[in-house]
């Protein structure tokens, strides 16, 4: 079982940035993909960046080049750092993890059993 706790949300205003963060446990499998969702109220969520156990990170097209996503293995935390905030970001940001993951999939928040309770983002 993975625990997940995010922070780091807030209220910014448009063009500022936020560093999001999402505590792991200690018991975190290795090979785990971690990945970054958004939610808005009575909306469906949407996968915003993965990173897999390599490194290896994918993002959403729309989001490419403002939205950085990162792991400190020491730390157990995965961030997302997010530049150029614009009204549109403003979501509930959630952290979720889960192994055996595809690339194809690694945006789909059907392949993640494990979840955070989200930290609120607003931009205005």
């Amino acid at each position: 079982h993975v625990q997940l706790v995010e922070s780091g949300g807030g209220s910014v205003q448009a063009g500022g940035s936020l560093r999001l963060s999402c505590a792991f446990d200690a018991y975190t499998p290795a090979n785990v993909r971690m990945v970054w969702f958004r939610q808005a109220p009575g909306k469906e969520r949407e996968g915003v960046a993965s990173l897999a156990s390599d490194g290896s990170s994918i993002y959403a097209n729309s989001l490419k080049g403002r939205f950085t996503v990162s792991k400190d293995n020491a730390k157990n935390t995965l961030y997302l750092q997010m530049n150029s905030l614009q009204p549109e970001d403003t979501y509930k940001y959630i952290c979720a993890a889960d192994v055996w993951v595809t690339d194809h999939d690694a945006l789909v928040p059907a392949g993640y059993n494990f979840w955070g309770r989200g930290t609120q983002v607003t931009v205005s």
